[in-house]
């Protein structure tokens, strides 16, 4: 889910090299970019070595896909063999507000990477920020032209299921990224109080795709839940993928220590004022990339362990901060 990038007034900055002195690289303005760039390849290269079909999708950050960040820069092919696809937030609504329009120049620069990412095969899933009946229909209309998958969300929150059949609903079963017409995006099951629950009312929906969370009330979903959740309503078959925020520390998972409640590792920069509990982190820190899935308890072996199909990468654009 989208988290709006701070502005780093100079007295919260710090030298990165003052703060790393673990052997990995400092991420400057010249090396940020290349840092998040290894780290998704190295979660990639790890998921990919236990489940070849595992999808590694990076959502926002699509500036990623070019060495140089420019829309007709070389690419950067390490990176694009390491991924399967891009998520992408508000391209056409809720750039700025949700329910309105993002803006022509913004939608122009954003597509100038995507339709890059699709013309060597990755998959484009597009969540647009609308909820009025009629900007919906347009959101899945443009995105259709484009030849992305889309899903007009009506909650920023992510915590509903719109009502109705998804747009090109179809009843085959999709076994792999590219095979999927439409996804629902569902992180935050805040009504739901069970899981039970939760795995009831998305069977009872045709999506190809559900991007979902590893938990629900801190209960982390099983290998028989997430097996269970691969039916479609129609009798189909669905892929489900697990969200992970790999820019961001979470306060509320379960790799929190609260120590750093009132001592935080020089790895974790400031807290996201639009999302409390949520903290900057230098991603390239050794410590960092063992949380995220480098030892054998980490956030990436608990999702392959439960039988997901691939990983939602987020806060992808988080070298946007330690640019400025």
């Amino acid at each position: 889910m989208k988290k709006y990038l701070l502005l780093i007034l100079p007295f919260l900055f710090w030298n990165c090299s003052d703060n790393n002195d673990d052997g990995n690289s400092n991420a400057t303005n010249q090396t940020a970019r290349q840092d998040m760039r290894d780290f998704v390849i190295g979660i990639s290269r790890k998921a990919k070595s236990a489940n070849p079909g595992f999808a590694i999708i990076p959502q926002n950050g699509i500036e990623l896909i070019a060495s140089d960040g420019e829309p007709d820069g070389n690419l950067a092919n390490d990176y694009l063999n390491a991924i399967d696809g891009h998520g992408q937030e508000d391209l056409f609504f809720g750039y700025d507000t949700d329910n309105v329009a993002t803006p022509a120049d913004d939608n122009l620069y954003l597509t100038s990477f995507l339709d890059r990412s699709k013309s060597v095969g990755k998959t484009i899933l597009v969540t647009d920020y609308c909820s009025s009946a009629d900007k919906m229909a347009q959101s899945y209309s443009k995105n259709s032209a484009k030849g992305y998958v889309s899903f007009a969300a009506p909650q920023r929150a992510l915590n509903v299921i719109p009502t109705g059949n998804p747009m090109n609903v179809n009843s085959n079963v999709v076994t792999n990224l590219a095979q999927a017409k439409n996804f629902l995006y569902l992180i935050n099951p805040e009504s739901y109080p069970t899981k039970s629950a939760f795995i009831n009312a998305a069977k009872a929906t045709n999506y190809d795709l559900i991007i979902m969370d590893l938990f629900l009330n801190n209960e982390q979903f099983t290998g028989s839940e997430i097996s269970d959740l691969k039916n479609k309503a129609n009798g189909g078959k669905r892929l489900v993928i697990c969200y992970m925020s790999i820019g961001e520390a979470e306060d509320y998972r379960y790799y929190w220590n609260s120590a750093w409640n009132a001592n935080k590792p020089n790895w974790i920069a400031a807290e996201n004022p639009d999302w409390p509990g949520n903290f900057k982190v230098q991603y390239w820190n050794s410590d960092w990339q063992n949380i995220i899935y480098k030892n054998s308890d980490s956030y990436l072996n608990r999702i392959l362990n439960s039988g997901f199909d691939g990983v939602y990468l987020d806060i992808i654009d988080a070298f946007e901060y330690f640019e400025q």
